[in-house]
Parts: structure tokens; sequence; C-alpha cells
């Protein structure tokens, strides 16, 4: 029983950091500020507005470069569900780890 806390804690003390470095990957793979640069939309800052991509999925012609946001929108998404599972993992690592030992 005792291995089977050892890697109970190892899990849980690895999860949180799991979901924060895909998390960070998914972030980094949202390219919109550049596909914006790329079609001479002036953003102001690299954290393009979700709203804004909406609107550019809706009024854009090219099919290339709405797939091109859809794709960007759906990364943007995942990192935010990795963000929130990270932030949900932190206290239940916590009170886990200090009850199993």
């Amino acid at each position: 029983m005792d291995a089977y806390n050892d890697y109970t804690a190892i899990f849980l003390l690895l999860s949180p950091l799991f979901f924060y470095i895909v998390a960070v990957s998914f972030r980094l793979m949202d390219n919109s500020a550049l596909l914006f640069l790329q079609k001479e939309i002036l953003v102001d800052s690299s954290n393009v507005s979700v709203r804004a991509i909406e609107e550019q999925i809706e009024n854009s012609a090219d099919a290339r470069f709405k797939k091109q946001l859809k794709r960007a929108l759906l990364f943007r998404k995942l990192h935010r569900y990795f963000i929130i599972a990270m932030i949900i993992c932190l206290p239940v690592t916590v009170i886990t780890y200090f009850t199993l030992f």
C-alpha cells in the first residue's frame, strides 16, 4: 500500500505541471495576431480577442483564412480548458497530498 501512495503522490504533484505545459503549448500554437497582420488587419496587441476572431470568421471571404482562424480559435479554447484544469488540480493536489502523508 505504501508504493500506491508514492505513485499517487507523484501523479498528483505532476498533474498540474502537465496541464500547464500543455496549455502553454496550445497558446504558442495560437498565431491569430500573425494571421491578422498577414491580411493587413491592424491589431493592438498580440492577444487578439475571441470576439475579433469570430467577427473575421463571419466577415471574411477567404476560405483558407477562415480555416486558419478557426484553428487559432480552437487552440485558444484548448488553452483556456487546460488552464482551468490546472487551476482545479492545484487545490485537489495539495489537499490529497497532505491527507496521504
